[in-house]
């Protein structure tokens, strides 16, 4: 569990310093425009969570899903998990975010609820 809130404490700063638009940075959480699911198995192939594997995968839109992704540049080059034109895809280890012209900005995220690590929280 430590390693849940020490990663979505080094998470949430270098977002509110990417966020600042010219003003003084503030410090101060912002609201999240985020669903989330708790669940087994797989990104790709989940089941319901069991005493033994639960996860919880974590998607983010909105405009908090654009100052992750703005923040995750460059744009993956040659991968698409839609065949919609203007579909763009960036990735920084277990963050991973889509923009897409029909839906706009999603960041997706995880973390094994058991052991604390990070993962990705979703597949194309």
């Amino acid at each position: 569990m430590r390693k849940l809130l020490a990663f979505l404490g080094t998470f949430a700063l270098p977002l509110a310093f990417a966020a600042s638009t010219g003003s003084p940075w503030s410090a101060k959480y912002k609201n999240l425009n985020a669903s989330y699911l708790i669940y087994s198995g797989e990104p790709g192939e989940r089941a319901a969570p069991s005493k033994t594997d639960r996860k919880i995968a974590i998607a983010v839109t909105g405009e908090p899903a654009k100052e992750i992704f703005d923040s995750l540049y460059p744009d993956e080059k040659d991968v698409t998990c839609t065949s919609e034109a203007g579909e763009r895809l960036r990735r920084k280890g277990d963050v991973w975010c889509s923009y897409r012209p029909s839906d706009g900005y999603k960041c997706f995220m995880g973390f094994n609820l058991r052991n604390g690590e990070p993962h990705s929280g979703a597949s194309c």
